[in-house]
């Protein structure tokens, strides 16, 4: 499949970049200028990458320059220098969030799966989760996290509240870039409520893994960007629980959940 996409783009294709784990990436040139080749190993959450993608229209996020959707291939912007914000040593990232958060929250496309039946999927799979994984946890975590879930989808937001959310926007997926600071890549879109994008930032233990560290990223977020701290909090413990029995930080994030469970 790379060697037919680069054939359809013209592209002079190099080495995979070593990171790249649920799709093969790589740097590419296309009619001499810089792009990054990306052909996704297809799963229901890059399912919309590209739609995603298309909808920003760069502004905040990497662009996409090309899409084959029968190939899972997307051409895209290629960030220079490219450092992630992780790497970066900047002294203040949430404040790159606090920038790219309301650039990435506009109206979802039609075709986006929603945050509630993501959610509602969510809790119907972490108990088995939680069992196949060999409880790594305490068993009241995924409790909370499940009453959590009824909790938000009995009491919704305002439907103008429903944008597009990236709900992996953690520090490894933001770029440094020349035409803007940073830019966000590897989507994993949803249409949802704001208060949920907090969740992949608050958890990233590459933003200081500690009880204050976890708290002060909701408290400044939620403060900064004007949003329900309650129902951001309740979010990160669902996702962020959710997500945790196949994570290779599944130790931190179960440390986390227990923060955000003790800090109402």
């Amino acid at each position: 499949m790379v060697e037919e996409v680069a054939a359809r783009w013209s592209l002079t294709v190099g080495e995979p970049f070593p990171t790249s784990s649920v799709s093969w990436a790589a740097p590419a040139t296309a009619a001499g200028r810089p792009a990054v080749l990306k052909v996704q190993w297809p799963h229901a959450e890059c399912e919309h990458e590209a739609l995603a993608l298309a909808t920003w229209a760069g502004d905040g996020a990497v662009r996409l320059l090309a899409h084959d959707p029968g190939r899972h291939a997307l051409l895209l912007e290629r960030c220079e220098p490219g450092t992630t914000l992780a790497a970066a040593g900047d002294p203040d990232p949430l404040a790159a969030f606090v920038d790219l958060l309301p650039r990435l929250w506009v109206a979802p496309p039609a075709a986006l799966r929603t945050l509630a039946d993501e959610a509602r999927a969510w809790r119907a799979s972490m108990p088995g989760a939680w069992e196949r994984a060999g409880r790594p946890c305490e068993r009241r975590l995924v409790d909370a996290a499940c009453s959590l879930v009824d909790d938000l989808l009995a009491d919704p937001p305002a439907e103008a509240d429903h944008v597009l959310v990236h709900q992996d926007l953690h520090a490894e997926n933001v770029l440094a870039a020349d035409r803007r600071p940073w830019l966000a890549i590897d989507p994993k879109p949803l249409a949802g409520e704001r208060a949920f994008a907090c969740a992949p930032i608050v958890r990233d233990p590459d933003l200081g893994h500690g009880r204050a560290d976890v708290l002060g990223r909701l408290d400044r977020l939620t403060s900064e960007l004007g949003l329900d701290r309650e129902r951001a909090r309740a979010w990160t413990v669902v996702q962020t629980t959710a997500w945790s029995f196949t994570s290779t930080f599944a130790a931190e994030h179960h440390q986390t959940v227990r923060w955000l469970l003790e800090g109402c």
